[in-house]
């Protein structure tokens, strides 16, 4: 999943402005991982958490028929707590899309972001 940097912007200036969060210091940010078929995650959870990433959870998402989604994913969700910058995460992400082509999962689906 490609994220546009004026996103990543957007989402900083939006953490500036709305909550209290120190953006100089570590953070605890969450990434995802979406594929039709487990195995794939577990693998790819192995390779995060020899990385420092801590495995939340892999499990099964709900369709988006909405979307014309009519295929079931599972979902990998690690977290870790980190310092980034618009650039660090944007060099994050693309870290995730290739680790994610290397492992054959179906995609880097995204972050979220929180106090540590």
């Amino acid at each position: 999943m490609a994220i546009a940097q004026s996103a990543l912007k957007q989402m900083f200036d939006h953490i500036s402005s709305e909550t209290d969060w120190n953006l100089d210091g570590p953070l605890r940010w969450e990434y995802f991982f979406a594929d039709p078929a487990q195995e794939p995650l577990q693998k790819l959870a192995e390779q995060l958490t020899q990385e420092g990433y801590r495995v939340i959870d892999i499990f099964l998402g709900e369709r988006d028929e909405d979307d014309g989604d009519d295929e079931e994913s599972y979902f990998l969700h690690v977290d870790k707590k980190e310092h980034h910058t618009i650039e660090s995460l944007n060099q994050r992400n693309a870290q995730f899309d290739a680790l994610a082509k290397r492992f054959h999962v179906a995609a880097y689906d995204g972050m979220d972001v929180g106090p540590a």
